[in-house]
């Protein structure tokens, strides 16, 4: 019984991790999970340096619709730069930059000299890096593992990301309480130095690169219709700009629910997030080992995850809202997993990128329109009326699935029974 077990432990340990075996996806990982810490300690200490300046839930989604918006305006542009250029030097920068910007929003809280205008600023700044930074860096993982190990690196890349949402709210409620806001923005800043190490560490023979696209003329309309015209693709991107609009908003949600509904300081927000990265490394270590990716098990995915933030919406405590955050953490990062795995493996290798970049636009470009609306709801009506619209916007994004993305998975099916068809009358194997 024992040696059974072990061997068990031993085969799903060597599949869950099994991207981590290549040199250049350990190094991204490691910068990463560093940098990644950072990152959510400035998401909380962003949001609460809002309320505590404005103490308006309608400026906390304008914020967040600043820092999103250049992802929906300039995000095909930077997706069409990933297709052209050198993926890494492109993140030398973008991480550069996002890294500067943290510092100057530490410096200027820790002056006593930050207003609101300024975080408008500076969080605008953020998005037009985060136009070119998410799909490059995106479409990056694919040339360091291949085809083969992408969904597993997709799935810990998007694991240590909400490992992440674990420690980086923690630590932030305790700096924030023992050292002030500035310090959660100023260690942000420092935190980019372990990514641009490990990038430069990186060794480029070992990469799996595509060739880059020539300039051309036209090249951002070409991406459009391609999209237009590979049904799968489309669809797919058409419920994630439905997701991303509504119910990716919980950093509008959260710190409003977390104040106004359980009357909780900046731990109670703090905990909502934590609860959520603990459910979403849950499910993302049960997903790692996955090789296959079937669309229909998306859908099934959306709806709980749909229902979840409702559960939330309704939840009568401040800790029985922490614990349906975890139950909504694992279902959203199997969603988003398996959305853009199977993204990436559809996409042809010259427009993958540009692909991505819309991915981006609606995972987050679409904040702009949904972050204010979320916000008002919340401010206006009650923030559980605005998780029961994300909940909802979830629900109605599977319905629409349930009608495309099962038809092209019946189409795939045919077609594989078509080709079995064919092979065998030629007397061969499929």
């Amino acid at each position: 019984m024992f040696a059974k077990f072990s061997s068990i432990f031993s085969n799903y340990k060597k599949n869950s991790f099994s991207s981590l075996k290549i040199r250049n996806y350990r190094l991204y990982f490691i910068g990463q999970s560093i940098s990644l810490s950072g990152t959510w300690m400035q998401t909380i200490g962003q949001a609460w340096l809002v309320l505590k300046i404005t103490n308006s839930g309608t400026e906390l989604g304008l914020v967040t619709a600043l820092q999103t918006l250049p992802v929906l305006l300039l995000g095909p542009i930077g997706g069409l730069a990933g297709d052209r250029f050198s993926k890494r030097k492109l993140l030398y920068i973008t991480q550069s930059g996002m890294g500067i910007l943290a510092l100057i929003l530490g410096i200027l809280v820790y002056t006593d000299t930050i207003r609101i205008w300024m975080i408008y600023i500076l969080a605008t700044g953020v998005g037009v890096f985060n136009a070119v930074d998410n799909p490059t860096r995106r479409t990056f993982v694919l040339e360091m593992v291949g085809k083969k190990e992408l969904s597993n690196a997709v799935t810990l890349f998007s694991t240590v990301f909400n490992l992440s949402r674990i420690i980086g709210p923690a630590l932030a409620g305790v700096i924030i309480a023992s050292a002030g806001l500035a310090s959660c923005f100023l260690l942000n800043g420092i935190s980019f130095i372990a990514v641009l190490v490990c990038l430069y560490m990186m060794n480029p023979k070992e990469f799996n690169p595509v060739e880059p696209v020539k300039r051309a003329r036209g090249q951002l309309r070409e991406g459009f219709r391609y999209i237009k015209d590979t049904p799968f693709l489309r669809d797919l991107l058409i419920m994630m700009g439905i997701i991303g609009t509504f119910t990716y908003e919980f950093q509008v949600n959260l710190p409003l629910i977390a104040k106004f509904t359980f009357g909780s300081n900046v731990n109670g927000f703090a905990y909502l997030n934590s609860a959520m990265g603990v459910g979403a490394v849950f499910g993302g270590l049960a997903s790692a080992n996955r090789k296959s990716i079937i669309p229909l098990s998306m859908l099934k995915t959306i709806f709980i995850f749909g229902f979840a933030i409702l559960f939330v919406a309704i939840s009568p405590t401040l800790h029985i809202a922490i614990l349906a955050m975890v139950i909504v953490g694992i279902f959203s990062i199997r969603f988003s997993t398996i959305g853009e795995t199977m993204l990436q493996l559809e996409s042809a290798p010259s427009m993958r990128s540009r692909v991505m970049s819309l991915w981006s636009v609606a995972f987050l470009g679409s904040t702009p329109i949904g972050g204010p609306i979320i916000g008002w709801i919340g401010e206006y009506t009650s923030p559980r009326w605005g998780l029961t619209v994300s909940g909802s916007a979830a629900l109605i994004a599977a319905l629409y699935g349930l009608i495309t993305i099962k038809n092209y998975q019946l189409h795939i099916y045919n077609k594989t029974k078509v080709d079995k068809v064919v092979v065998e009358k030629e007397g061969g194997k499929l």
